[in-house]
């Protein structure tokens, strides 16, 4: 353990020693600075093999048993192509960006159906499954590593763009609405996004402070305790991952919406004719589980 020895950049929380421990002087007691930046938790800590163990294997475990409803509001990856497919008037031969693709599930499918997709995401580890998977499939996908608040010179490239399994929200709202005019930067004129998010007044009715999220037949398993920030909107998760006889511990966050707040940034970015659904493809109501947002960009 290392101490800092600069007494002033360690007070105003700019000290960078890896693990350091911070002395300040004792006559001079200072409160702790904590500085607000776009990256709100560590993703890679997030989105790794353990991520892919329990939501992406053969082995199916078992869901949640109470509380908000994410991935298995939909039967199979499939049964989302085909949602997707419907409400995006989706056409082979249309050019498709899924923005924060994971292991490519969707993107698979929806390359197999005959549009040209490209795939973005932050980690590594889901590209590499997804391009195996790919391959596997006998389809042509164009991964890309990167990040979606600074996308590449695509501007005008796709026609339409698919953002699935609450991939929005992770940053600060200054952030956030940035990644939502990138989205709409990279569509051409009319082109449509859609958007998969918790739907807001069922995740809170079905709010809990704790759960088992995930179980594996071997006896793995994630659990997680919930705090959700009335003040910021985040929903705040402290989950440990218990595999093999290991135990880690993480955190990460996401930001809930309703659906006139979000209407209103879509609009803001340079969207029009915002619709909300459910995860049935049916105008939102307070029973869906899921709220897909289709926007059309002017």
């Amino acid at each position: 353990m290392l101490w800092c020895p600069d007494l002033i950049t360690c007070r105003y929380g700019m000290c960078n020693i890896p693990g350091g421990r911070h002395r300040l002087p004792s006559a001079r007691p200072v409160p702790t600075v904590f500085v607000v930046t776009a990256d709100l938790f560590d993703a890679t800590a997030m989105y790794d093999e353990d991520y892919l163990h329990f939501f992406a294997s053969p082995d199916d475990g078992a869901a949640p048993t109470h509380g908000p409803v994410v991935g298995t509001a939909y039967t199979a990856a499939s049964a989302i192509a085909d949602i997707v497919w419907r409400l995006l008037d989706l056409r082979p031969g249309m050019s498709v960006l899924d923005l924060a693709c994971g292991h490519g599930a969707l993107a698979n499918i929806l390359a197999s159906r005959g549009c040209a997709v490209t795939g973005l995401d932050s980690s590594a580890v889901f590209l590499d499954r997804a391009r195996a998977d790919a391959t596997a499939m006998g389809v042509d996908v164009d991964y890309v590593q990167g990040d979606m608040r600074r996308l590449p010179g695509w501007t005008g490239r796709f026609d339409r763009l698919v953002n699935w399994t609450t991939a929005f929200g992770y940053f600060d709202d200054p952030t956030n609405r940035t990644v939502l005019a990138e989205m709409a930067r990279v569509l051409r004129p009319g082109g449509l996004m859609a958007m998969d998010l918790d739907n807001l007044p069922r995740f809170l009715a079905s709010y809990t402070p704790s759960r088992i999220t995930a179980t594996r037949r071997n006896g793995d398993m994630l659990v997680d305790r919930h705090h959700l920030d009335p003040l910021t909107g985040r929903f705040e998760v402290e989950r440990t991952v218990l595999r093999d006889g290991h135990v880690r511990r993480l955190t990460f966050l996401k930001r809930l919406f309703g659906f006139p707040e979000l209407r209103d940034w879509c609009t803001a970015a340079g969207f029009t004719t915002v619709s909300g659904y459910g995860e049935d493809a049916e105008p939102l109501t307070i029973h869906h589980h899921r709220m897909i947002v289709i926007a059309q960009v002017r």
